[in-house]
């Protein structure tokens, strides 16, 4: 699949003249050996995909996916280091955003047009595309859908998993191809509609400009940020938009809860930075895309919110650990995980007032099973402590608490930007390579929500029972 998909960026290279169409050509023949001695060693009778398996092989193709999409940036020159090269792939695929560039403008439109393809495959989801692809794919692929779509429960749309994956990307495509439309109407070129859509489309943020949005038309950042914030509402809610129950999709109480929480954000940061810029206008379209753009973790930016209040900077970290709807291409712990966390503590008050009370935590209508909620402590117990050990392992550097901090919150919630030293007008590039490796597996932690890379790496997933 990468060899086939490393193709559209060689055509783009081909169509611009630049010499570094040879190093995808290179890497695509690389991915195709890769392949066939995957297939000759790797021969099993048995194809079914348990749940241990679907969770390994996510884990791992994640990670040679990053490895081997690296691989361009160092073969055509434009990225001296490999360190470099995959920890931009990884930020690619993961569709964070966090950037070791300075140049951007620098570099070949088919290496960038590349960089911002990389958010739009790992947005949806790499082996999601797989299924949804290949022929006679097992049902049993439900637990690849369940180990790399984010939240805290995944289930079929409809009765096989195939068709479910399908449905999704029909979907993906066709919000991608509409907001490709929008930009061409707003001025701007195929090759930058086509950029700037893969990096809405997988909620990333990598453009082809260091001020990211800052120098385009108003038009273009209201509609980037109408579009995070569709990417960043669950894909179930739009399916059932166009089985025509949109009445059931408007019940959506988590729908209802991303917007609140959007909308309230956007009005205190709105008032907060009214005296930094010419009008409520303008401040109200700066608030609004950038709130747009944390919450669902995409990472473009209008303006170094590095120079905002504290009050408005505060509202921006909290939103980072928030995230968008579970199903959606967004990161961060998900807006339906924060809910159901709160209705745990609310039960647990609630029993503590009354010992000998049933609670029960209901959401969207329906009674949650137990193994749900202990699925939700115990990742949100795990999201902490891995959090935990990032900035503990960042803060071998010195570059303060608030840049280490504020780096760890923003790759593991799949962000980007962050605050001091990695704000929107910076990048990671003076981090060491241990920090920058300590990134990389933040973000892959992240993306795939901890268990399959965690379960991938533990000895005890690869011993036969």
């Amino acid at each position: 699949m990468l060899a086939g998909l490393l193709l559209l960026p060689a055509i783009v290279s081909v169509c611009y003249g630049e010499k570094c169409v040879w190093a995808f050509l290179i890497t695509a023949a690389l991915s195709l050996l890769l392949s066939a001695v995957f297939m000759l060693a790797g021969r099993t009778k048995n194809h079914i995909i348990y749940a241990k398996e679907g969770f390994a092989i996510v884990a791992l193709v994640w990670l040679l996916m990053s490895a081997v999409g690296a691989l361009p940036f160092v073969i055509s020159g434009e990225v001296k280091s490999y360190i470099d090269a995959f920890f931009e792939t990884v930020s690619g695929f993961t569709t964070t955003g966090a950037s070791v560039l300075s140049d951007i403008e620098g570099m070949s439109r088919g290496i960038l047009f590349w960089r911002s393809f990389t958010h739009w495959i790992g947005g949806m989801g790499v082996l999601v595309f797989i299924m949804a692809v290949v022929p006679n794919v097992s049902d049993r692929s439900i637990h690849i859908l369940r180990a790399e779509m984010p939240g805290p429960v995944i289930g079929k749309l409809v009765p096989r998993a195939k068709e479910t994956a399908r449905i999704l990307y029909i979907i993906y495509i066709a919000l991608t191809l509409l907001q490709i439309i929008f930009l061409l109407c707003g001025g701007m070129s195929l090759y930058e509609s086509a950029v700037y859509a893969f990096g809405t489309a997988g909620t990333g943020g990598f453009g082809i400009k260091s001020d990211s949005i800052a120098s385009y038309s108003p038009y273009i950042q209201w509609v980037i940020t109408i579009f995070m914030l569709l990417f960043g509402i669950n894909f179930n809610l739009f399916y059932m938009i166009l089985i025509r129950r949109i009445g059931t999709a408007l019940k959506s109480r988590e729908l209802w809860c991303y917007l609140a929480v959007a909308v309230v954000s956007c009005g205190i940061i709105t008032v907060n930075i009214r005296n930094l810029y010419s009008g409520w206008g303008e401040a109200f379209r700066n608030s609004a895309f950038q709130v747009s753009s944390i919450l669902t973790t995409t990472g473009f930016s209008t303006a170094d919110f590095n120079l905002w209040p504290e009050l408005s900077k505060g509202v921006l970290l909290l939103l980072m650990f928030i995230g968008g709807c579970a199903g959606s291409t967004a990161g961060g712990l998900k807006v339906s995980r924060v809910m159901l966390l709160f209705k745990l503590v609310g039960r647990e008050l609630k029993k503590m007032l009354h010992p000998r009370s049933v609670g029960t935590v209901k959401f969207e209508g329906k009674q949650m099973d137990e193994g749900v909620l202990n699925s939700v402590s115990a990742y949100f117990s795990l999201y902490i402590i891995c959090f935990v050990v990032i900035v503990l392992l960042l803060s071998l550097e010195s570059f303060g608490f608030v840049t280490n901090f504020s780096a760890a919150a923003a790759c593991f919630n799949n962000i980007g930007p962050g605050f001091g030293l990695v704000g929107p007008m910076a990048s990671y590039a003076d981090y060491s390579v241990f920090s920058k490796l300590v990134l990389s597996f933040a973000m892959l932690l992240g993306r795939l929500e901890i268990f399959p890379l965690l379960l991938a790496l533990s000895p005890a997933t690869w011993i036969k029972k």
